[in-house]
């Protein structure tokens, strides 16, 4: 089905995996269709309540786009390029399912911008994050310059798009980049242990938490008002009642995603 990802899926974890260790994982034309196949599977598939994105060997989770696609290109090709891309990972930041990045090595432009679309991101000790786009002249166009400045702030992002330096694992921490920083080994491990405690709550209403964290950073959006409508939503279900029952009768809950 799949020519440069891997798949699986286990206990409601679907992980996907970069596979195109020779390149260091570079996205290209083949990754993107990929993607885009596995996120219909993704939105459509109820046996999948979370997912991981990886990249396969111990080097990088994706070095970077594959700039050998960009030489038959001009300007308009180009930006409907940058453009299918952003596309691409709006899909990643706004599934209703949570999606983690687990960086394992590089991951630099094109890379770094798919971690950042994830929802959030764990990482292993050697792994190392930039956007070196103005090495090469040009500027991130899958939405680096947008996400980094939310995930960071403006000075240390700025720092980072124009002096294209990388940064390690640590200092990924320290600046909020990245939840946590784990030994290569534990890695995949501590993405399951969070995704396996996310799916033990509602799936709507994490689906709606999903919506309205996002709505923040969404001009066309008012937040306050997306919240309201998803705690609407949310109330209206079946998992609301048992997750209320549940909280009265002091057990557990156990939710249908109803």
């Amino acid at each position: 089905m799949y020519t440069t990802i891997l798949t699986s899926l286990e206990n409601g974890v679907f992980t996907i995996t970069i596979n195109r260790p020779d390149k260091l994982n570079a996205l290209n034309a083949s990754v993107f269709a990929d993607l885009n196949t596995a996120l219909d599977e993704i939105y459509s598939n109820a046996a999948i309540q979370s997912v991981i994105i990886t990249g396969a060997g111990p080097k990088a989770f994706v070095a970077g786009a594959d700039i050998s696609e960009f030489n038959n290109l001009d300007k308009s090709g180009i930006m409907a390029l940058s453009k299918a891309g952003q596309d691409t990972f709006f899909r990643i930041e706004n599934a209703p399912k949570p999606i983690i990045a687990c960086v394992n090595g590089f991951a630099l432009g094109g890379g770094c911008e798919l971690a950042m679309s994830c929802h959030f991101r764990v990482a292993s000790e050697n792994a190392k994050f930039g956007q070196p786009e103005v090495n090469l002249g040009l500027i991130p166009g899958y939405g680096g310059t947008q996400r980094l400045v939310q995930l960071i702030g403006k000075g240390r992002a700025m720092e980072l798009l124009l002096t294209a330096n990388m940064i390690d694992a640590v200092t990924a921490h320290q600046y909020g980049l990245v939840n946590h920083v784990v030994p290569a080994d534990q890695l995949i491990g501590k993405a399951v242990e969070i995704l396996s405690l996310i799916q033990t709550k509602a799936p709507i209403a994490v689906a709606q938490c999903i919506a309205a964290a996002n709505a923040v950073f969404d001009e066309t959006k008012d937040g306050y008002a997306v919240e309201v409508a998803g705690f609407g939503t949310s109330f209206d279900t079946a998992d609301r009642v048992e997750g209320t029952t549940a909280f009265l009768e002091k057990r557990k809950a156990v939710f249908s995603g109803k």
